[in-house]
């Protein structure tokens, strides 16, 4: 549906989209993902038109439109602040854009109606929008934004300003209703979670730059770059150096600490990355497992489904370890200060070349 060739903008001299190249299918979700500033805004206001790029191309179903006026685009956007018409009943609103194209009243009476049942807001047209929780005006927004049958729909962080229950809730919706429709959704947010929940695939942003485009289990599971693995999902960072041994083995050596066995190419300073629930946390000295790493509790913190703990290693570097309360506790069996031992499989972390430092 949409593919992003060589695309390049700058602002004073400093790229903040960098020469992205990305394709995105027809009917697919695709989350960018990214920090503040990593330039996922500014590429999403490309794509509308709201910006034009120093170099590169824009290609919407077979059309050139990297120079085309917003309103000549088959795109249509959501924001974060809904930008509703507050003078205007529910109805109104979504009628707006049919209006505009000059539709039949009739064709828009069945249309908005018809809307408005896929927004949960059947029977509703007649009320003010102002009557509405936030939840409620931002499908109001995106039905507004979907009446037209847009070939592609932008959503810039649209559910940024909604409470945590709020927005669980309307993930699940955006995700129904994009199934119905079977419209392109792109969507741009900096929560991790919010883009592992929703997404067909995550495109990665950093420095104005795709740092990995996968599917959510691959960018979780499996992230190319040091950058990726921190920034999606908790992850704890370990300094050393990778070297061979006689069979060919890589072995992660860390200064007053010790040695572990890794998957890796890498030789020479490096990082080792392992996720806090990937660690198995210990009272007495496994003999099952390939790594074991001895370690100080130094705080718990239970979370209902899970017990936080940060410990502490030899070399007073600080891990965080996930323990899924799977049986129901009738007192803690790990406490402050007790010394434990962490164990995982060499399958289980990730290591990039290069320390930390």
């Amino acid at each position: 549906m949409l593919e992003i060739k060589n695309l390049t903008k700058s602002f004073n001299g400093r790229a903040v989209v960098n020469n992205v190249d990305l394709l995105i299918g027809d009917g697919e979700f695709l989350s960018i993902l990214g920090p503040s500033g990593c330039g996922k805004t500014t590429l999403l206001r490309l794509v509308a038109g709201h910006e034009f790029a120093d170099q590169g191309t824009l290609t919407l179903a077979g059309q050139n439109i990297t120079s085309i006026p917003p309103h000549q685009r088959d795109v249509h956007t959501v924001f974060q602040r809904y930008a509703l018409f507050p003078h205007m009943n529910i109805f109104d609103n979504v009628a707006f854009g049919l209006r505009c194209s000059k539709v039949g009243e009739t064709e828009i009476a069945k249309r908005v109606e018809n809307m408005l049942e896929l927004a949960n807001l059947k029977g509703q047209g007649k009320c003010p929008v102002t009557s509405l929780s936030g939840g409620e005006q931002q499908r109001v927004a995106l039905v507004r934004a979907l009446i037209n049958l847009p070939k592609l729909l932008l959503l810039d962080e649209p559910l940024g300003a909604l409470d945590l229950k709020l927005r669980l809730q309307l993930q699940h919706e955006l995700i129904a209703i994009q199934k119905r429709v079977k419209t392109t959704f792109v969507f741009v947010t900096h929560d991790q979670q919010e883009a592992l929940n929703m997404s067909d695939r995550v495109a990665v942003m950093n420095k104005g730059q795709i740092e990995q485009l996968g599917t959510p289990h691959e960018i979780y599971e499996f992230p190319k770059t040091l950058f990726t693995a921190d920034f999606v999902g908790g992850i704890n960072k370990i300094s050393g150096k990778v070297s061979k041994t006689a069979d060919q083995k890589s072995l992660f050596e860390v200064e007053n600490v010790g040695h572990f066995f890794t998957e890796t190419q890498v030789e020479g300073p490096a990082t080792l990355c392992i996720r806090p629930e990937k660690l198995s946390i210990f009272q007495r000295k496994p003999t099952s497992l390939e790594n074991i790493l001895e370690a100080t509790v130094k705080s718990q913190t239970y979370l209902g489904t899970h017990t936080q703990y940060e410990v502490t290693l030899k070399n007073n570097q600080v891990l965080t370890v996930f323990k899924q309360n799977s049986e129901k506790l009738g007192k803690k069996s790990i406490s402050l200060n007790d010394k434990v031992f962490l164990g995982w499989t060499s399958n289980l972390s990730h290591v990039f070349r290069g320390d930390l430092a």
